[in-house]
């Protein structure tokens, strides 16, 4: 585990855990407060095998969320993206989150990691991530670069798990909504935003569950715990978020992502719903940030 800390915020990262972070604390306080869901151990899931949906945090590249039909095609190349989770029908979140990274750099209060993957038939990338503090916030630099012989649409987030401490208000006005299928949640069509997942005036989480793709978001979100008198204000350099708030659990996602699930299957083809082009040795880079403020 690599220790960041200042004197307002503590991280913990595990970068042979895909990169991902297993604390991310406000130390402004009395006692530290998880401002993403907790990941007390190193998660094991087998002999050899980790199980990164126990982090707070992970990244999502060379592209987010689920691709249908084992893969697709681009500019004559066929890309194949094999199964990589026992319990998902279709490859879901890239690779990025389930490899060991590399420590390029560690001091008090940043740390620089890579990664080299490379899957036979499927992406080769580099990619760099930084993590620094600044302050009251945590900032993020993600970046990937095409290290294959073709080029191939990239996309790129981050998958965050936040915390519920009892109620929870989130701020993140967008356009537009995919609404999915019923059974694997792949996004079927784009719709306004409807009343109930409109979260433009720091409404509640709604009740029964929800997995969708927002678009249209202005990249600025903010989370408020009202009983801890905390808010995140979360900024990104993208305009598209998955929320995932699961029925009865004390933690939801808002994932701050580039393009839709299946973005390289929906109308229009990958470019058109977010995704970058990226020829050989071209490199996407995005930014993220989560800044604390005391409310009250």
């Amino acid at each position: 585990m690599l220790e960041l800390a200042n004197e307002r915020l503590g991280v913990t990262l595990l970068p042979e855990v895909g990169g991902g972070i297993a604390r991310f604390d406000w130390l402004g306080g009395a006692d530290p407060l998880p401002l993403m869901r907790p990941c007390e151990h190193v998660p094991v899931a087998g002999p050899g095998r980790y199980e990164p949906n126990l982090l707070a945090c992970y990244p999502l590249v060379p592209w987010s969320n689920r691709i249908t039909e084992g893969g697709f095609a681009h500019e004559g190349v066929h890309v194949r993206l094999p199964l990589n989770r026992a319990d998902e029908a279709y490859a879901i979140h890239g690779t990025g989150w389930q490899r060991r990274w590399q420590v390029e750099r560690h001091d008090a209060d940043q740390a620089v990691l890579t990664l080299h993957d490379g899957v036979e038939g499927g992406y080769d990338y580099r990619a760099r991530m930084a993590y620094i503090l600044e302050g009251d916030a945590l900032r993020v630099e993600l970046s990937v670069t095409n290290a294959g012989a073709a080029a191939l649409p990239f996309g790129l987030g981050l998958h965050p798990f936040f915390p519920r401490h009892g109620s929870v208000q989130l701020y993140a006005p967008a356009r537009s909504v995919w609404r999915n299928d019923e059974r694997n949640l792949i996004p079927l069509a784009r719709h306004t935003v409807p009343p109930a997942w409109d979260f433009s005036s720091d409404p509640g989480l709604p009740e029964g569950g929800l997995n969708n793709a927002f678009q249209g978001w202005p990249g600025s979100a903010r989370i408020t715990w009202p009983r801890e008198r905390l808010s995140l204000h979360i900024t990104a350099d993208v305009d598209t978020y998955i929320l995932y708030v699961p029925e009865g659990e004390d933690f939801f996602c808002f994932e701050p992502v580039d393009h839709p699930a299946n973005a390289v299957h929906l109308a229009g083809g990958a470019a058109a719903n977010g995704m970058t082009v990226l020829a050989p040795g071209q490199v996407l880079a995005r930014s993220f940030a989560f800044r604390v403020s005391q409310e009250g």
